[in-house]
């Protein structure tokens, strides 16, 4: 595995600041494109949107290589960005096309690109915890120091698949580390109303895991915590889960009408818990980075995003040749 491991310590570089905000940008850019082609017609399968939550993504990310496993969600595509998938590739999948992540046969929810250390979107809920315990022991038996990451929401947290996968990965020492992107929501029902713990890390501590919460908006407080829990797992320290507290700006899926939200809370997060608002904010009125140029990512990220779109509507269907191909047996 080539490159040398972002320190945790050192503060976050001019370049890597607009990298990370080129990051995020990219990630909004391509769920408010999707969201307007879904609309239209013209893409198969659901679509779950991570708008909203780009901080916990590309904060966690920054610390990562390709040698470094990581698991996402059904609501998967911030996390491939983050991890350095290609997006005209995405875009290509989620339009079922040639050219595609997975040559047009994953779609949206089971988006992979193994050479980037991205092991799948996933429909099934809480399903990327095992996957990484596994990729966590035989990044434990490399010894290169290389980690695994599992994503899950607060809904999926529940899922036993989740809770044995904690034991294990006590009991083995795994360099792993548990991500709950907690946006408040398991589909359409409140955490409050499902869920009896209030902490998450003191679920993780049942099972002699040490965590951290963190408010997801801040790109900051979740790269610094990230850090540190990344560090403990290369160094042989085990273990550890990450809550990030956020909000997505989409409903659980796209068609879903959201009525479980509150009158204004859409509104309120849009206006006052945009995670892209407030790193802009916090660089440019520190004066390391200049407005003009968070402007110029932005044309450029349209700009890619434009491309994207166009050479997925422009490329071809799989055709029947190709249905038995990508398969563990030929028939």
């Amino acid at each position: 595995m080539a490159g040398t491991y972002p320190s945790s310590a050192e503060p976050l570089g001019r370049d890597e600041l607009l990298d990370c905000y080129r990051k995020m940008r990219t990630i909004r850019e391509f769920e408010e494109r999707l969201h307007v082609e879904f609309a239209r017609g013209d893409i198969p399968g659901f679509v779950h949107l991570y708008a909203g939550e780009e901080a916990s993504a590309v904060g966690i990310m920054h610390h990562l290589l390709d040698g470094d496993r990581i698991a996402s969600t059904h609501r998967g595509h911030g996390h491939c960005i983050a991890k350095g998938v290609d997006v005209v590739a995405m875009m290509k999948e989620i339009y079922g096309k040639i050219g595609g992540s997975c040559n047009g046969k994953g779609g949206s929810m089971h988006i992979a690109d193994l050479s980037k250390g991205m092991l799948g979107a996933n429909g099934i809920v809480g399903a990327g915890a095992p996957l990484i315990c596994g990729a966590a022991l035989a990044a434990k038996f490399r010894g290169k120091g290389e980690v695994g990451i599992t994503f899950m929401g607060d809904g999926a947290s529940n899922q036993g698949t989740v809770l044995e996968s904690m034991n294990l990965a006590a009991v083995w020492n795994l360099p792993m580390i548990f991500v709950v992107e907690n946006n408040g929501y398991a589909e359409a029902t409140s955490r409050d109303y499902a869920t009896a713990a209030d902490s998450y890390v003191d679920r993780a501590a049942g099972f002699g895991i040490p965590g951290v919460t963190v408010d997801g908006i801040d790109f900051f407080a979740v790269h610094e915590a990230a850090g540190e829990v990344i560090r403990r797992a290369r160094e042989g320290g085990g273990p550890s889960l990450l809550e990030c507290k956020l909000v997505r700006f989409y409903g659980h899926f796209e068609g879903d009408a959201q009525t479980y939200r509150a009158p204004g809370e859409l509104e309120d997060i849009r206006a006052n818990r945009d995670c892209l608002i407030a790193f802009a904010a916090r660089v440019t009125e520190s004066g390391v980075i200049r407005q003009a140029e968070l402007d110029a990512i932005d044309q450029e990220v349209l700009t890619l995003i434009d491309r994207a779109v166009d050479e997925a509507k422009a490329a071809p269907l799989p055709t029947a040749a190709d249905l038995l191909t990508d398969v563990y047996v030929k028939y």
